[in-house]
């Protein structure tokens, strides 16, 4: 029984996934585990190329492109390791990252889900944790996103800066998070009305009701190719964020939905519901 379980999401991931794959043997040396694919109907030849290249690694058939919380439930209830990893699999994790996220978990019990310091291409670091989701942190988070890829100075030098130091964030990003089955189980896994985005605020916001704790490891770095899946598909990408962030809200913060839908509907930017999420 492998202690740990990696479960990636893939949707016509034929470009990055190899790349992914190729990095978790040196990121978890130490930890006993195993790869779980779970496809969402990919039409570009994914499935095909995980199981030619990386027989070892386990393939579930989703079907139809369910989105991520969904699939990602798939993968977890099909496996029983006392550990879960989710991962994108436009990521590539650093040798020993992984094991340096089980490590935290091992050595802080009451630490339920941990994220690692993601960055891009260029060594950037991403912005993947922060304060819960709601009008004024939304702003504040975006604000510093927006600065930081623009390359404004002082908003860079504090980026990069506060993602060198640990932390106890609201949440980590979904792109690599680790959280202990247990927890999982305890929550209910991921909420299914989210077909994409938001669902990994919302996991560690159930997480932290139960009164566990949610790390951000920058001693554990990824990274992360943010963008290259959105870029191929920006208006249903921006359809999805849109719907998620709708629903985040209505389950949330029951009192400002309304007042986001209506900047939507004047923004010109409420979503479409006949728009499938592909």
């Amino acid at each position: 029984m492998p202690r740990l379980t990696i479960v990636i999401v893939t949707f016509n991931s034929a470009a990055e996934i190899g790349t992914c794959l190729d990095s978790i043997p040196a990121a978890a040396p130490e930890t006993a585990h195993e790869v779980v694919v779970v496809d969402n109907a990919s039409a570009d030849g994914t499935l095909a190329l995980v199981r030619e290249r990386w027989p070892h690694v386990r393939v579930v058939e989703a079907g139809a492109n369910l989105g991520f919380a969904r699939a990602n439930n798939l993968g977890i209830r099909a496996t029983a390791s006392e550990l879960v990893l989710l991962l994108n699999p436009d990521t590539v994790a650093a040798e020993g990252s992984l094991d340096r996220l089980v490590a935290v978990l091992d050595a802080q019990p009451r630490v339920a889900v941990a994220g690692p310091r993601l960055i891009d291409e260029g060594g950037r670091a991403e912005l993947s944790y922060g304060a819960m989701i709601g009008p004024l942190a939304e702003w504040r988070q975006k604000l510093l996103t927006r600065g930081h890829a623009r390359g404004w100075p002082v908003v860079a030098a504090r980026v990069e800066r506060a993602s060198r130091q640990a932390s106890f964030p609201d949440w980590v990003s979904g792109a690599c998070l680790l959280i202990r089955r247990a927890d999982l189980d305890r929550v209910g896994l991921l909420d299914e009305r989210y077909f994409l985005y938001t669902e990994d605020v919302d996991l560690c916001a159930a997480v932290r009701a139960q009164g566990r704790l949610v790390r951000f490891c920058p001693e554990a770095e990824v990274l992360h190719a943010r963008g290259a899946s959105r870029a191929s598909a920006p208006g249903p990408a921006g359809q999805a964020y849109r719907r998620s962030q709708l629903a985040f809200y209505r389950k949330h913060h029951p009192a400002w939905a309304p007042v986001l839908a209506a900047y939507l509907k004047i923004r010109g930017r409420f979503p479409d519901s006949s728009i499938q999420d592909r």
